[in-house]
Protein backbone atom coordinates (compact mmCIF):
# COMPACT_ATOMS: atom_id res chain seq x y z
CA UNK A 1 0.00 0.00 0.00
CA UNK A 2 2.75 2.42 0.79
CA UNK A 3 5.22 1.64 -2.18
CA UNK A 4 1.89 2.23 -4.58
CA UNK A 5 1.50 5.44 -2.74
CA UNK A 6 5.29 6.09 -3.35
CA UNK A 7 5.30 5.34 -7.16
CA UNK A 8 1.77 7.04 -7.57
CA UNK A 9 3.30 10.70 -6.28
CA UNK A 10 7.18 10.05 -6.90
CA UNK A 11 6.67 12.92 -9.84
CA UNK A 12 5.76 15.07 -7.45
CA UNK A 13 7.71 14.83 -4.69
CA UNK A 14 10.55 15.02 -6.72
CA UNK A 15 9.29 18.27 -7.80
CA UNK A 16 8.26 19.90 -4.68
CA UNK A 17 12.31 18.71 -3.64
CA UNK A 18 13.24 20.80 -6.63
CA UNK A 19 11.12 23.77 -5.57
CA UNK A 20 12.81 23.72 -2.04
CA UNK A 21 16.10 23.29 -3.15
CA UNK A 22 16.02 26.35 -5.39
CA UNK A 23 15.85 28.30 -2.79
CA UNK A 24 19.30 29.21 -1.37
CA UNK A 25 19.17 28.65 2.26
CA UNK A 26 23.05 29.93 2.40
CA UNK A 27 23.44 30.42 6.63
CA UNK A 28 26.78 31.53 6.39
CA UNK A 29 25.94 34.44 4.41
CA UNK A 30 23.77 37.40 6.03
CA UNK A 31 22.90 38.05 2.41
CA UNK A 32 20.62 35.09 2.16
CA UNK A 33 19.03 35.94 5.56
CA UNK A 34 15.48 36.21 3.59
CA UNK A 35 16.09 32.50 1.65
CA UNK A 36 16.82 30.75 4.73
CA UNK A 37 13.70 31.73 6.41
CA UNK A 38 11.81 31.04 3.49
CA UNK A 39 13.12 27.23 3.26
CA UNK A 40 11.90 27.31 6.96
CA UNK A 41 8.63 28.81 5.40
CA UNK A 42 8.46 26.00 2.56
CA UNK A 43 9.11 22.98 5.31
CA UNK A 44 6.75 24.17 7.20
CA UNK A 45 4.12 24.74 4.99
CA UNK A 46 5.08 20.92 3.99
CA UNK A 47 5.02 19.31 7.55
CA UNK A 48 1.22 20.96 7.85
CA UNK A 49 0.06 19.47 4.42
CA UNK A 50 1.22 16.19 5.37
CA UNK A 51 -0.25 16.09 8.17
CA UNK A 52 1.95 17.68 11.19
CA UNK A 53 0.43 19.39 14.73
CA UNK A 54 1.86 22.52 15.83
CA UNK A 55 4.00 22.91 13.19
CA UNK A 56 6.05 26.39 14.16
CA UNK A 57 8.77 28.11 12.91
CA UNK A 58 10.93 28.79 16.33
CA UNK A 59 13.38 31.69 16.29
CA UNK A 60 16.85 31.70 17.85
CA UNK A 61 19.55 34.62 17.91
CA UNK A 62 20.42 33.20 14.64
CA UNK A 63 18.15 31.27 12.37
CA UNK A 64 14.83 29.39 12.73
CA UNK A 65 14.39 26.43 13.58
CA UNK A 66 10.87 24.30 12.56
CA UNK A 67 9.31 21.82 14.42
CA UNK A 68 6.45 20.13 13.88
CA UNK A 69 4.55 16.85 15.91
CA UNK A 70 1.94 13.86 16.09
CA UNK A 71 1.23 12.40 18.95
CA UNK A 72 -1.14 9.27 18.16
CA UNK A 73 -0.84 8.03 21.57
CA UNK A 74 0.63 8.70 24.96
CA UNK A 75 1.74 5.01 25.30
CA UNK A 76 3.85 4.94 21.74
CA UNK A 77 7.47 5.38 21.77
CA UNK A 78 8.30 8.55 20.08
CA UNK A 79 10.60 9.33 17.21
CA UNK A 80 12.45 12.74 16.73
CA UNK A 81 13.59 13.60 13.40
CA UNK A 82 16.84 15.85 13.42
CA UNK A 83 17.52 17.48 10.25
CA UNK A 84 18.79 20.67 8.52
CA UNK A 85 17.76 22.91 5.49
CA UNK A 86 20.52 25.23 5.19
CA UNK A 87 23.18 24.57 2.66
CA UNK A 88 26.98 25.49 2.27
CA UNK A 89 27.72 28.43 -0.57
CA UNK A 90 28.06 27.29 -4.18
CA UNK A 91 31.55 28.75 -4.51
CA UNK A 92 33.26 28.73 -6.51
CA UNK A 93 29.94 28.71 -8.91
CA UNK A 94 32.17 28.29 -12.13
CA UNK A 95 32.84 24.67 -11.49
CA UNK A 96 29.33 23.43 -11.63
CA UNK A 97 28.23 22.26 -14.86
CA UNK A 98 24.61 23.63 -14.10
CA UNK A 99 23.61 26.48 -11.77
CA UNK A 100 23.96 25.21 -8.00
CA UNK A 101 20.16 26.42 -7.53
CA UNK A 102 18.59 24.84 -10.75
CA UNK A 103 18.23 21.44 -9.78
CA UNK A 104 18.25 19.12 -12.89
CA UNK A 105 18.87 15.60 -13.11
CA UNK A 106 21.36 14.20 -15.15
CA UNK A 107 22.19 10.04 -15.19
CA UNK A 108 19.77 9.49 -12.61
CA UNK A 109 21.16 11.59 -10.16
CA UNK A 110 19.27 15.16 -8.85
CA UNK A 111 21.97 18.09 -9.23
CA UNK A 112 22.33 20.64 -7.23
CA UNK A 113 23.41 22.37 -3.75
CA UNK A 114 21.57 20.55 -0.56
CA UNK A 115 20.26 17.50 -2.79
CA UNK A 116 22.26 15.68 -0.78
CA UNK A 117 23.23 17.82 2.34
CA UNK A 118 20.67 17.59 3.49
CA UNK A 119 17.15 19.13 2.19
CA UNK A 120 17.19 15.64 -0.19
CA UNK A 121 17.74 13.82 2.76
CA UNK A 122 15.61 15.66 5.22
CA UNK A 123 12.42 15.45 2.65
CA UNK A 124 12.73 12.29 2.50
CA UNK A 125 11.37 12.12 6.28
CA UNK A 126 8.47 14.78 5.22
CA UNK A 127 7.23 12.28 2.33
CA UNK A 128 8.04 9.15 4.65
CA UNK A 129 5.72 10.49 7.08
CA UNK A 130 2.76 11.93 4.26
CA UNK A 131 2.82 8.42 2.91
CA UNK A 132 2.04 7.05 6.49
CA UNK A 133 -0.31 9.72 7.01
CA UNK A 134 -2.05 9.03 4.20
CA UNK A 135 -2.59 5.65 4.48
CA UNK A 136 -3.46 5.32 8.50
CA UNK A 137 0.41 3.79 8.50
CA UNK A 138 1.89 5.69 11.32
CA UNK A 139 2.48 3.03 14.26
CA UNK A 140 3.92 5.85 17.00
CA UNK A 141 4.45 9.56 17.45
CA UNK A 142 6.62 11.39 15.60
CA UNK A 143 8.35 14.50 16.29
CA UNK A 144 10.64 17.03 13.61
CA UNK A 145 13.29 19.38 14.27
CA UNK A 146 14.85 20.70 11.18
CA UNK A 147 17.55 23.69 12.08
CA UNK A 148 18.97 26.06 10.01
CA UNK A 149 22.42 26.22 11.07
CA UNK A 150 23.89 22.77 10.79
CA UNK A 151 26.62 24.03 8.16
CA UNK A 152 27.74 27.00 10.49
CA UNK A 153 27.61 24.59 13.45
CA UNK A 154 24.40 24.64 15.19
CA UNK A 155 25.18 28.06 17.11
CA UNK A 156 21.94 28.10 18.32
CA UNK A 157 20.69 24.73 18.31
CA UNK A 158 21.72 23.98 22.42
CA UNK A 159 20.01 26.80 23.59
CA UNK A 160 16.56 26.07 21.73
CA UNK A 161 17.39 22.04 23.04
CA UNK A 162 18.15 23.19 26.67
CA UNK A 163 15.22 25.08 26.88
CA UNK A 164 13.04 22.67 25.09
CA UNK A 165 13.51 19.63 26.97
CA UNK A 166 9.95 18.45 27.81
CA UNK A 167 8.86 19.42 24.31
CA UNK A 168 11.01 17.06 22.58
CA UNK A 169 10.96 14.35 24.61
CA UNK A 170 11.30 11.66 22.77
CA UNK A 171 12.67 7.91 22.88
CA UNK A 172 14.88 7.67 19.93
CA UNK A 173 16.81 10.53 17.38
CA UNK A 174 16.17 9.55 13.63
CA UNK A 175 19.24 11.34 11.33
CA UNK A 176 19.65 11.08 7.54
CA UNK A 177 22.79 13.43 6.76
CA UNK A 178 25.22 10.62 6.32
CA UNK A 179 26.02 7.95 3.44
CA UNK A 180 25.37 4.48 2.68
CA UNK A 181 28.70 2.16 1.34
CA UNK A 182 27.17 1.80 -1.96
CA UNK A 183 23.54 1.44 -3.56
CA UNK A 184 24.07 -2.49 -3.31
CA UNK A 185 25.75 -2.48 -0.27
CA UNK A 186 23.30 -1.05 3.02
CA UNK A 187 25.15 0.68 5.81
CA UNK A 188 24.27 2.53 8.94
CA UNK A 189 26.57 4.87 10.85
CA UNK A 190 27.17 3.44 14.24
CA UNK A 191 29.97 6.20 15.04
CA UNK A 192 31.27 9.53 14.63
CA UNK A 193 34.19 11.33 15.41
CA UNK A 194 34.53 14.19 18.21
CA UNK A 195 36.18 17.64 16.59
CA UNK A 196 39.08 19.88 18.01
CA UNK A 197 39.52 23.00 15.87
CA UNK A 198 42.63 25.32 16.83
CA UNK A 199 44.21 28.53 15.25
CA UNK A 200 47.42 29.28 16.15
CA UNK A 201 49.55 32.46 15.88
CA UNK A 202 53.53 32.85 15.88
CA UNK A 203 54.99 35.59 15.86
CA UNK A 204 58.38 37.25 15.42
CA UNK A 205 59.22 40.93 14.83
CA UNK A 206 57.05 43.40 15.52
CA UNK A 207 56.92 44.68 12.11
CA UNK A 208 57.46 42.92 8.80
CA UNK A 209 61.34 43.10 8.32
CA UNK A 210 63.46 43.26 4.57
CA UNK A 211 64.68 39.77 4.60
CA UNK A 212 67.89 41.27 2.88
CA UNK A 213 68.77 43.07 5.97
CA UNK A 214 67.91 40.78 8.77
CA UNK A 215 67.88 38.07 6.94
CA UNK A 216 69.75 34.97 9.40
CA UNK A 217 69.73 37.01 12.36
CA UNK A 218 65.58 37.21 13.03
CA UNK A 219 63.92 34.39 13.51
CA UNK A 220 61.03 34.09 10.31
CA UNK A 221 57.70 33.30 11.69
CA UNK A 222 56.60 31.18 8.66
CA UNK A 223 59.99 28.81 9.34
CA UNK A 224 59.36 28.68 12.87
CA UNK A 225 55.78 27.61 12.21
CA UNK A 226 56.60 25.04 9.59
CA UNK A 227 58.83 23.32 11.98
CA UNK A 228 56.56 23.19 15.07
CA UNK A 229 53.79 22.09 13.08
CA UNK A 230 56.23 19.11 11.81
CA UNK A 231 56.87 17.99 14.77
CA UNK A 232 53.36 17.34 16.00
CA UNK A 233 53.74 13.68 13.71
CA UNK A 234 56.50 11.08 14.14
CA UNK A 235 57.82 9.36 11.26
CA UNK A 236 55.09 6.59 11.45
CA UNK A 237 52.22 9.79 11.28
CA UNK A 238 51.79 9.32 15.37
CA UNK A 239 50.85 12.01 16.81
CA UNK A 240 53.06 13.91 19.55
CA UNK A 241 50.95 15.27 21.76
CA UNK A 242 51.90 13.80 25.13
CA UNK A 243 48.76 11.53 26.49
CA UNK A 244 46.89 12.17 23.06
CA UNK A 245 46.35 8.19 22.98
CA UNK A 246 45.43 7.82 26.49
CA UNK A 247 42.00 7.21 26.44
CA UNK A 248 41.72 5.67 22.48
CA UNK A 249 40.09 2.22 22.39
CA UNK A 250 41.94 -0.21 20.56
CA UNK A 251 39.55 -1.77 18.05
CA UNK A 252 39.48 -5.91 18.55
CA UNK A 253 40.77 -8.49 16.46
CA UNK A 254 37.28 -9.32 15.05
CA UNK A 255 35.82 -5.74 14.98
CA UNK A 256 38.75 -5.45 12.78
CA UNK A 257 37.80 -8.03 11.13
CA UNK A 258 34.35 -6.88 10.37
CA UNK A 259 35.23 -3.87 9.30
CA UNK A 260 37.73 -5.56 6.66
CA UNK A 261 34.26 -7.00 5.12
CA UNK A 262 33.27 -3.60 3.87
CA UNK A 263 33.36 -3.95 0.57
CA UNK A 264 36.63 -1.35 -0.49
CA UNK A 265 38.80 -1.46 -3.71
CA UNK A 266 42.19 0.41 -2.72
CA UNK A 267 43.23 1.42 -6.34
CA UNK A 268 39.85 2.84 -6.89
CA UNK A 269 40.26 4.57 -3.82
CA UNK A 270 43.96 6.25 -5.16
CA UNK A 271 42.44 6.30 -8.96
CA UNK A 272 39.58 8.79 -8.14
CA UNK A 273 41.78 11.10 -6.04
CA UNK A 274 44.66 11.07 -8.50
CA UNK A 275 46.93 9.42 -6.31
CA UNK A 276 50.76 7.41 -6.34
CA UNK A 277 50.21 6.02 -2.64
CA UNK A 278 47.98 6.68 0.26
CA UNK A 279 49.70 8.21 3.48
CA UNK A 280 48.54 7.50 7.19
CA UNK A 281 49.54 6.30 10.72
CA UNK A 282 51.69 2.69 10.41
CA UNK A 283 49.90 -0.50 11.02
CA UNK A 284 46.24 0.34 10.28
CA UNK A 285 43.94 -0.06 6.82
CA UNK A 286 42.90 2.59 4.93
CA UNK A 287 39.53 2.43 6.17
CA UNK A 288 40.46 2.05 9.94
CA UNK A 289 42.59 5.70 9.46
CA UNK A 290 39.04 7.35 8.42
CA UNK A 291 37.09 6.18 10.90
CA UNK A 292 38.54 4.35 13.76
CA UNK A 293 41.43 6.63 14.11
CA UNK A 294 42.34 9.66 15.85
CA UNK A 295 43.92 12.34 13.24
CA UNK A 296 45.61 15.58 13.24
CA UNK A 297 45.96 18.13 9.96
CA UNK A 298 46.66 21.49 9.21
CA UNK A 299 43.46 22.81 7.28
CA UNK A 300 45.14 26.35 6.33
CA UNK A 301 48.63 28.44 6.91
CA UNK A 302 49.02 31.47 5.92
CA UNK A 303 51.79 34.23 6.44
CA UNK A 304 53.93 37.23 4.79
CA UNK A 305 53.76 38.40 0.81
CA UNK A 306 51.03 36.06 -1.25
CA UNK A 307 50.17 38.86 -4.16
CA UNK A 308 51.29 38.73 -7.58
CA UNK A 309 54.60 39.43 -7.98
CA UNK A 310 57.43 39.05 -5.22
CA UNK A 311 58.53 41.14 -1.88
CA UNK A 312 61.43 40.14 -0.10
CA UNK A 313 59.84 40.28 3.94
CA UNK A 314 60.39 38.33 7.06
CA UNK A 315 56.60 38.27 7.99
CA UNK A 316 56.13 39.45 11.42
CA UNK A 317 53.45 37.05 11.97
CA UNK A 318 52.04 33.32 10.65
CA UNK A 319 49.55 31.52 11.25
CA UNK A 320 47.43 28.15 11.07
CA UNK A 321 44.19 26.37 11.67
CA UNK A 322 44.97 23.17 12.70
CA UNK A 323 41.64 20.33 13.67
CA UNK A 324 41.97 16.96 15.20
CA UNK A 325 39.32 14.45 14.23
CA UNK A 326 38.57 12.20 18.12
CA UNK A 327 37.19 8.91 18.35
CA UNK A 328 35.14 7.59 21.48
CA UNK A 329 36.41 8.21 24.84
CA UNK A 330 38.36 11.46 24.03
CA UNK A 331 37.57 14.81 24.82
CA UNK A 332 37.34 17.43 22.75
CA UNK A 333 38.25 20.47 25.59
CA UNK A 334 40.90 17.91 27.37
CA UNK A 335 42.39 17.24 23.35
CA UNK A 336 42.41 20.78 22.65
CA UNK A 337 44.53 21.76 26.51
CA UNK A 338 47.08 19.24 25.81
CA UNK A 339 47.46 20.67 22.36
CA UNK A 340 47.63 24.02 23.46
CA UNK A 341 50.43 23.26 26.14
CA UNK A 342 52.30 21.27 23.40
CA UNK A 343 52.02 23.75 21.14
CA UNK A 344 53.17 26.58 23.16
CA UNK A 345 56.25 24.34 24.59
CA UNK A 346 57.29 23.83 20.80
CA UNK A 347 58.13 27.47 20.03
CA UNK A 348 62.05 28.32 20.43
CA UNK A 349 62.27 31.56 22.51
CA UNK A 350 62.84 34.19 19.66
CA UNK A 351 59.20 33.85 18.45
CA UNK A 352 55.94 34.17 20.69
CA UNK A 353 52.73 32.23 19.90
CA UNK A 354 49.25 32.35 21.17
CA UNK A 355 46.68 29.18 20.49
CA UNK A 356 43.19 29.38 20.10
CA UNK A 357 40.13 27.25 20.28
CA UNK A 358 37.58 27.52 17.49
CA UNK A 359 35.11 25.03 18.16
CA UNK A 360 34.26 20.94 18.33
CA UNK A 361 32.12 18.31 19.27
CA UNK A 362 32.14 15.09 20.92
CA UNK A 363 32.47 11.43 19.13
CA UNK A 364 30.04 9.17 19.29
CA UNK A 365 29.27 5.29 19.16
CA UNK A 366 26.21 3.45 19.37
CA UNK A 367 25.43 -0.30 19.83
CA UNK A 368 24.51 -2.44 17.16
CA UNK A 369 22.49 -4.28 19.78
CA UNK A 370 19.73 -1.85 20.90
CA UNK A 371 16.26 -2.04 19.73
CA UNK A 372 16.40 1.21 17.40
CA UNK A 373 19.48 -0.08 15.44
CA UNK A 374 17.54 -3.68 15.30
CA UNK A 375 14.82 -1.76 13.98
CA UNK A 376 16.93 -0.02 11.12
CA UNK A 377 18.69 -2.87 10.10
CA UNK A 378 15.66 -4.91 9.47
CA UNK A 379 13.82 -1.89 7.71
CA UNK A 380 16.91 -2.23 5.38
CA UNK A 381 16.90 -5.38 4.63
CA UNK A 382 13.44 -4.93 3.97
CA UNK A 383 14.11 -2.65 0.58
CA UNK A 384 17.87 -3.75 -0.12
CA UNK A 385 17.51 -7.64 0.43
CA UNK A 386 20.10 -7.83 2.53
CA UNK A 387 21.71 -6.83 6.13
CA UNK A 388 23.05 -3.41 6.53
CA UNK A 389 26.86 -3.01 7.34
CA UNK A 390 27.63 -1.35 10.43
CA UNK A 391 30.09 1.80 9.58
CA UNK A 392 32.03 4.13 11.53
CA UNK A 393 32.15 8.13 10.18
CA UNK A 394 35.11 9.64 10.02
CA UNK A 395 33.46 13.07 10.22
CA UNK A 396 31.73 14.73 12.54
CA UNK A 397 28.30 15.61 13.92
CA UNK A 398 28.40 17.81 17.03
CA UNK A 399 24.55 17.63 17.91
CA UNK A 400 24.56 14.10 18.47
CA UNK A 401 26.78 14.03 21.11
CA UNK A 402 24.74 16.82 22.47
CA UNK A 403 21.50 15.18 22.03
CA UNK A 404 22.92 12.30 24.25
CA UNK A 405 23.92 14.82 26.92
CA UNK A 406 21.46 17.05 27.27
CA UNK A 407 18.05 15.31 25.97
CA UNK A 408 19.40 11.44 26.98
CA UNK A 409 18.70 10.22 23.57
CA UNK A 410 20.56 7.57 21.55
CA UNK A 411 20.91 9.14 17.77
CA UNK A 412 19.50 6.19 14.36
CA UNK A 413 21.47 7.43 11.70
CA UNK A 414 19.86 6.09 8.37
CA UNK A 415 21.62 7.51 5.88
CA UNK A 416 21.37 7.34 2.22
CA UNK A 417 23.60 9.34 0.50
CA UNK A 418 26.90 8.40 -1.22
CA UNK A 419 30.31 9.62 -0.38
CA UNK A 420 30.57 10.49 -4.02
CA UNK A 421 27.92 13.04 -3.85
CA UNK A 422 30.49 16.13 -3.78
CA UNK A 423 28.64 17.82 -0.84
CA UNK A 424 30.03 20.84 -0.06
CA UNK A 425 31.59 20.89 -3.53
CA UNK A 426 30.43 21.74 -6.63
CA UNK A 427 28.24 19.64 -8.63
CA UNK A 428 26.58 18.21 -5.56
CA UNK A 429 23.97 15.56 -6.65
CA UNK A 430 21.67 12.78 -4.89
CA UNK A 431 20.75 9.51 -6.71
CA UNK A 432 17.01 9.75 -7.69
CA UNK A 433 17.58 5.84 -6.58
CA UNK A 434 18.80 6.87 -3.14
CA UNK A 435 16.29 9.69 -2.35
CA UNK A 436 13.00 7.23 -3.05
CA UNK A 437 14.89 4.50 -1.40
CA UNK A 438 15.12 6.62 1.68
CA UNK A 439 11.34 7.16 1.62
CA UNK A 440 10.51 3.46 1.03
CA UNK A 441 12.35 2.55 3.53
CA UNK A 442 11.83 5.01 6.83
CA UNK A 443 8.15 3.55 7.23
CA UNK A 444 9.47 0.38 7.90
CA UNK A 445 11.98 1.84 10.55
CA UNK A 446 8.76 3.30 12.17
CA UNK A 447 7.00 -0.12 11.88
CA UNK A 448 9.66 -2.05 12.94
CA UNK A 449 10.56 -0.67 15.69
CA UNK A 450 7.18 0.40 17.27
CA UNK A 451 7.35 -3.68 17.16
CA UNK A 452 10.16 -4.46 18.87
CA UNK A 453 9.51 -1.64 21.67
CA UNK A 454 6.08 -3.70 21.94
CA UNK A 455 8.01 -6.95 22.09
CA UNK A 456 10.54 -5.94 24.07
CA UNK A 457 8.20 -4.30 26.40
CA UNK A 458 10.63 -1.61 26.43
CA UNK A 459 9.56 1.67 28.29
CA UNK A 460 8.71 5.13 26.58
CA UNK A 461 8.73 8.46 27.46
CA UNK A 462 5.67 9.98 28.44
CA UNK A 463 4.34 12.66 25.62
CA UNK A 464 3.05 15.74 26.73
Amino acid sequence: MLENYLNTHKDRFLSELFEWLRIPSISADSNYKGDVLRAAEFLSQKLKDAGADNVEICATEGHPIVYGEKIIGKNLPTVLVYGHYDVQPADPIELWTTPAFEPNVRDGYIYARGSCDDKGQTYMHVKAFEMMMKNSALPCNVKFMIEGEEEVGSKNLETYVKNNVEKLKADIILISDTSIIANDVPSINVGLRGLSYMEVEVTGPNRDLHSGIYGGAVANPINVLCEMITKLKDSNEHITIPHFYDKVVELSANERAEMATTPFDLDDYKAELDLSDIHGEKGYTTLERTSTRPTLDVNGIWGGYTGEGSKTVIASKAYAKISMRLVPNQSAQEISDLFADYFRKLAPPSVKVKVAYHHGGEPYLTSTESVPYQAAKMAFHKTFGKNPIPTRGGGSIPIVAMFKKVLGLESIMMGFGLDSDAIHSPDERYGLFNYYKGIETIPYFFQYYADLVKKEAVPVAANS
